[in-house]
């Protein structure tokens, strides 16, 4: 077979088609515990690079000293079965590297956490995809005077696979079947193409065919298991083509999850009462734009899965409220599992980019930006230049709340930063502080404040006492001078220092309480 050209060409082909599709799968893997931010990303990328370059050496010099394909295919086979076990082991991986860097420190923890977890199970299956190429030129070129078309042509194969392998997991593949089994499709492509190859020359029977049995228990053990690690209660796993997503419930509440790591994205009470989250905190924005008046119009930019616009309704029972998010599935859980009314005239949900959104809005009475999760802040939202837009779309009595869910106590914070922006555009900026989220209320007009502490005869009590906890807890912001424009927003940066810092403050209640303690001590308390 490996005299046929077209063969090899196909082989070629198929490789860099499959390290696209890996480094795809890579970022998705990572996503629910480190998040997809530009610094994962940047993570991934070079760590690729890296085992790509080492790869191009390393299969260089093979090739000179052996120049048998036995040892190519042998290696295509250990990627194969290398990569089907990835969905499976992957979780327990990240997790133990997670578990190690926390123990020991906080500083740099998710550029850490992601590097090692990455180097660790992506560099090597990659470093052997690396080496097909120069071996594959090795076995192609016949004659120095074609050397370099057919090194052309191998190249451009490659190119032209790593392009098909970059937009087919994204729109085909994740979609439909999730990561686990893009993984596992990948994995049969190179076991299949290796398959061929021995057969043909009758050689390495055995190996082959314990690499496809071990590929297929792979297989079978990733699908018997969630793809990342579980909580108890999940109802629910399935990816989007932005996010992985996890759903649980028990008999009071429902809850979306879309990233493992930190905690709850939505929270709905099957009882329809206030959350005691921050949902409850940003009700006070329609409030302090219209009072007693019972009819605010509102706009939710990160609409989730409906908790906040449903309190609206409640509380404001003839609110109007167009909600953008961008991610369909999860506009679809919205319906399907968090009890939002498909029939209510009153509740707009769109599929768009928040951002974008705002270029065809009306005027809105309340706009909640709820858009950020952990450090993966779109710093589209995040900007000077946002905020004035956001501010256009205002009535002159109008309030925006943010929801901010990292609040950091150091100086130069990405709180501090965002505040400072908001400052920037907005006269009057108050927050309230709830558990580890920090709500931020920015209006122009000075009587909003005030109509925060009118209650309303007949309004419901617990609302009433959740409007006099806001408005107790409220803080005017002095600003400074820390703005993020579209140019420069480092928000990535800024949201690596607050989750060091909330590790650190978690590390430190942990080891304060195994102080004095012998090993087996600590290991009963865990229990």
């Amino acid at each position: 077979m490996v005299n046929k050209k077209w063969f090899l060409y196909i082989t070629e082909f198929f490789s860099g088609m499959s390290v696209m599709a890996i480094e795809l799968g890579a970022s998705r893997l990572l996503a629910p515990y480190f998040s997809s931010s530009q610094i994962v990303w940047t993570v991934i990328i070079g760590a690729i690079m890296i085992a790509m370059a080492l790869g191009n050496l390393w299969g260089g010099r093979m090739a000179d000293r052996d120049a048998s394909p036995d040892r190519l295919y042998g290696r295509l086979l250990i990627v194969a079965v290398y990569v089907a076990a990835i969905p499976f082991v992957g979780k327990y991986v990240i997790a133990a590297v997670s578990l190690a860097l926390a123990a020991f420190s906080a500083k740099g923890f998710l550029i850490w956490a992601s590097l090692i977890s990455c180097l660790l199970l992506f560099v090597y299956p990659l470093m052997l995809l690396g080496t097909v190429t120069p071996s594959l030129v090795k076995y192609t070129v016949n004659r120095l005077d074609e050397s370099g078309k057919t090194v052309g042509e191998l190249n451009a194969l490659n190119t032209v696979g790593s392009i098909i392998g970059t937009f087919t997991p994204t729109f085909i593949t994740i979609p439909a079947v999730g990561t686990a089994w893009t993984f596992l499709i990948f994995a049969s492509i190179l076991l299949i193409i290796s398959l061929i190859y021995f057969l043909s020359v009758r050689k390495r029977l055995i190996r082959a065919l314990a690499a496809t049995l071990l590929a297929i228990l792979f297989a079978v053990l990733s699908s018997f298991s969630t793809f990342a690690l579980s909580t108890d209660g999940n109802v629910y796993e399935d990816e989007s083509i932005y996010n992985y997503l996890q759903v649980t419930e028990t008999d009071s509440y429902v809850a979306l999850s879309t990233n493992v790591m930190f905690g709850v994205q939505s929270f709905t009470r099957k009882d329809g009462r206030l959350t005691g989250m921050y949902y409850d905190y940003a009700l006070a924005a329609p409030r302090m734009a219209v009072g007693q008046k019972q009819d605010p119009n509102v706009l939710i930019l990160g609409f989730g899965s409906g908790t906040y616009a449903l309190s609206c309704r409640k509380y404001f029972p003839s609110a109007k409220v167009e909600g953008v998010e961008i991610d369909r599935k999860i506009i679809d859980l919205a319906y399907d599992r968090f009890f939002l009314p498909e029939n209510d005239a009153n509740i707009k949900v769109v599929e768009f980019d928040g951002r974008a959104y705002l270029r065809t809005a009306g005027k809105y009475d309340a706009v909640m930006v709820d858009a950020y999760r952990d450090i993966t802040i779109p710093f589209s939202l995040s900007t000077v230049e946002f905020f004035k837009e956001v501010k256009e779309h205002l009535t002159p009595n109008g309030v925006v709340v943010i929801n901010m869910n990292m609040r950091s106590q150091k100086e130069n914070s990405i709180n501090q930063y965002l505040c400072d922006t908001v400052a920037s555009v907005f006269h009057h900026v108050y927050y309230a502080d709830c558990e580890g989220n920090r709500e931020v209320f920015a209006f122009s007009d000075p009587a909003c404040r005030e109509r925060l502490k009118n209650s309303a005869e007949g309004e419901d009590a617990d609302f009433c006492d959740m409007m006099e906890t806001v408005n107790e807890r409220l803080h005017k912001y002095v600003p400074e001078n820390r703005l993020l424009t579209d140019d420069k927003a480092p928000v990535e940066l800024l949201g690596v220092r607050a989750i060091d810092e909330l590790i650190e403050a978690e590390i430190g209640k942990y080891k304060k309480s195994f102080k004095g303690k012998s090993f087996s001590e600590i290991l009963d308390s865990l229990q």
